[in-house]
């Protein structure tokens, strides 16, 4: 039988959940994590005073979070094993450092999805905030593996210096998308902002509505039309899923955009080519 966390108390000022671990919960006792602190403003409550709390974790790994958790903050922090699933929206920093395991959404999330994860997957049904999979401030590389798959739509700066693994948002996504991208892929399906990939070093963005693709920054040039292998293998997997991935996708052709020359300019920026 999986954890099941329920919000109990309406609170208006975010709390943070850091300490509720993965490692750490599968040997407690439900007292034990009712007495779990977590930060409120300045104040430091215990999760029993905002949420009930049954079942255990400690057989098959895995943590149910329930009711409107978008005020919750820190949820699957440095997640390494296990899963996780939030019954309804999440609140920033979601999955933050996590090195594997599974997270499920049912609802939206807020900014930070997978920032500076290492591994794992993160999976959300609605919509996210900005800096998914992205570096915070002062750091040097965003999301470094791993995998985030955004069905609705995202904010700006996805992928904020990623360094290795695939975003994948299903709706819009915003403005500059791969800013100092160092490496991995983001894929884009749906209508989206301006300036992709200022910076970027090596990697991939890759957008599917070409009809709705941002121009290329003057510090790319074109290098061609084809079709790429490695996104046909990604597409299939992601259908495979559940993403929605039309099927005219898998067969068709990318114009190419080698970029930022102002970097390597190692980098590419597809867009599809209208049938």
């Amino acid at each position: 039988m999986a954890l099941t966390i329920t919000k109990k108390a309406d609170f208006t000022i975010p709390v943070e959940v850091e300490f509720i671990r993965m490692d750490e919960v599968v040997a407690r006792s439900v007292d034990e994590i009712k007495a779990t602190h977590i930060q409120y403003g300045n104040l430091t409550p215990t999760l029993g005073e905002f949420f009930d709390v049954s079942g255990s974790a400690a057989d098959d790994q895995t943590i149910v979070w329930q009711g409107d958790c978008s005020r919750v903050k820190m949820i699957g922090y440095k997640l390494a094993e296990g899963n996780i699933r939030i019954e309804g929206d999440a609140g920033m920093h979601l999955g933050a450092e996590m090195t594997g395991g599974d997270i499920t959404v049912t609802g939206n999330a807020a900014d930070w999805v997978g920032a500076e994860m290492h591994g794992g997957r993160i999976t959300v049904s609605g919509n996210a905030g900005h800096l998914a999979g992205a570096v915070y401030r002062g750091g040097h590389r965003g999301m470094t593996g791993g995998e985030i798959l955004i069905h609705g739509n995202a904010g700006n700066e996805i992928g904020h210096s990623m360094r290795r693994g695939l975003i994948a948002v299903g709706g819009r996504s915003g403005d500059t998308p791969g800013v100092n991208l160092i490496a991995g892929s983001i894929l884009l399906f749906g209508e989206s902002g301006i300036r992709p990939g200022p910076g970027m070093k090596r990697g991939s963005i890759v957008y599917f509505d070409g009809s709705n693709a941002p121009a290329t920054l003057p510090t790319f040039r074109k290098a061609g039309r084809f079709q790429p292998t490695f996104l046909r293998f990604y597409l299939l997997e992601l259908k495979a899923r559940g993403f929605n991935v039309a099927d005219d996708l898998l067969d068709a052709e990318y114009d190419r955009y080698c970029g930022d020359f102002l970097e390597f300019g190692k980098g590419e920026v597809l867009v599809r080519v209208a049938a």
